[in-house]
């Protein structure tokens, strides 16, 4: 074989490397864009590359890979369910301490599934990849518990911040998060019509200021 035949057949395999080395660069960059959404846009932004956000995505799968990740039982999902239920109930009266079970009751559910809870940010970062849809409202949820404990968290905050565990708390025990009422399924009263609690928006009290600081956000029985 000719030494320009021998370089030629090079250059094509160099070719063909190249071509399938991009081949499985942007398989991987279509497969993180899927499972992170926007995590994976937040990570690559912080990241002085692209590459380096990719490889810190990857090494935060194969991290949660290496949990016992499990589904809850049916009937410790339904205790917690049923948790949530009086927690929420209990917004009215005491919003700060509502939350601040919201918070606690998503931490100990995530603990039952696997997922260590020591460090913030890790919680964060292990979340991202299998709960990358309801991310945003964690981390939103747990800077309002910051300022709630630091005491400059309005109440209008506060129901926020329900609204944003309740997010994560769905998807952890597996219900479709776009069902705002998943939650609340096993508080249907079969009295003829269903009856759901739920966090209900400031305009629902009417005008008055008197009602809207009284009651602001106060978890609701409304018929529907």
């Amino acid at each position: 074989m000719s030494t320009g035949t021998v370089v030629i057949v090079i250059v094509v395999i160099l070719i063909v490397a190249a071509a399938v080395a991009a081949g499985i660069s942007q398989a991987r960059r279509r497969r993180l864009r899927e499972r992170f959404g926007p995590e994976y846009d937040r990570v690559v932004e912080e990241k002085a590359s692209r590459r380096q956000g990719e490889a810190e995505l990857t090494e935060r799968e194969k991290r949660v890979k290496g949990f016992d990740i499990q589904p809850l039982d049916p009937a410790v999902r339904a205790q917690h369910a049923d948790q949530w239920r009086h927690i929420q109930e209990r917004f009215v009266d005491a919003p700060r301490n509502a939350v601040a079970d919201a918070q606690a009751l998503v931490s100990t559910v995530m603990t039952e599934r696997g997922y260590p809870t020591e460090h913030k940010d890790q919680v964060l970062a292990d979340l991202s990849v299998e709960h990358a849809q309801t991310l945003d409202h964690y981390r939103a949820a747990t800077d309002i518990s910051t300022g709630a404990t630091a005491g400059t968290a309005s109440t209008e905050d506060l129901r926020q911040a329900m609204i944003h565990y309740r997010a994560l708390f769905q998807d952890l025990l597996g219900e479709p998060t776009g069902d705002p009422a998943a939650v609340n399924r096993d508080e249907v009263i079969t009295s003829g019509e269903d009856v759901r609690t739920r966090v209900p928006e400031a305009s629902d009290y009417g005008p008055g200021p008197a009602v809207l600081a009284e009651h602001e956000a106060a978890p609701e029985i409304r018929r529907t």
